[in-house]
């Protein structure tokens, strides 16, 4: 079995090296069960180094997409991906040799079609730990999958088109719920794993304000589809704060 991690990319010159170190760490795991793997990093139309970083700390390939965009980036990495699934993992996050361990196994277990994960923020923010919270009861009640790790049978994300374009934030669910119908039909499922939580980065509650975000959440929840489908009103992944 072959897997293929694709991790997209905008100006992640500071955070990708400790997720690329994770991501070498856990994939001790995917010896142990004799599966082979390859690390394909998209760079997103980067302004800063995180090519030459990638490629110093261990990716296999790094491709690039032209048009900024966290789907389009996604994307295009999974059009260079040689696996029979694929692990979408964002260059802010990392995962643990038990994550990737649970993974395999809900794989091979033949039951599911892909799946996600539980988060931890790297933060003790009060609002963190609430957030986190808040997020990995509405993932795990609706099965919704979190873009920060996303694993998937390679054939099943292609015959559903990939993540839509249309889409600037949220399209991992998006992807989720259009991915169903062809679970329902195949008798497998989406699993959202809860043993091993991925530690991703709280960095956005640094950069922004409470207002900043509150607003964007708000727009999403009431305008949903001018909001997510709009570049400007999805700043907050796209004006370069790092």
């Amino acid at each position: 079995m072959h897997l293929s991690i694709v991790i997209p990319a905008f100006n992640e010159a500071k955070l990708l090296p400790s997720t690329l170190a994770a991501i070498h760490q856990a994939r001790g795991a995917l010896k142990v069960a004799t599966w082979s793997s390859e690390i394909i990093v998209c760079d997103n139309n980067s302004t800063d180094n995180t090519r030459a970083i990638a490629l110093d700390h261990g990716a296999d390939r790094v491709v690039f997409e032209p048009i900024n965009q966290i789907s389009r980036a996604r994307n295009t990495g999974a059009l260079a991906a040689a696996g029979r699934w694929i692990l979408f993992i964002d260059a802010d996050s990392q995962p643990s040799h038990q994550l990737f361990e649970a993974m395999l196994k809900a794989i091979q277990s033949g039951r599911f079609i892909a799946g996600g994960s539980t988060v931890t923020l790297d933060s003790a923010e009060r609002r963190a730990q609430i957030g986190g919270l808040i997020w990995n009861t509405i993932s795990r009640l609706g099965r919704l999958m979190a873009g920060s790790f996303i694993f998937i049978e390679a054939a099943a994300f292609r015959e559903i088109g990939g993540f839509s374009e249309r889409f600037f934030a949220a399209e991992e669910l998006d992807l989720t719920h259009r991915l169903r119908p062809l679970a329902r039909q195949q008798q497998r499922q989406i699993v959202i794993l809860t043993s091993a939580p991925l530690l991703t980065s709280a960095r956005k509650l640094h950069l922004y304000t409470p207002s900043e975000i509150w607003r964007l959440i708000l727009h999403s929840v009431f305008r949903s589809k001018t909001t997510l489908t709009s570049k400007e009103a999805c700043h907050l992944w796209y004006d370069g704060r790092r």
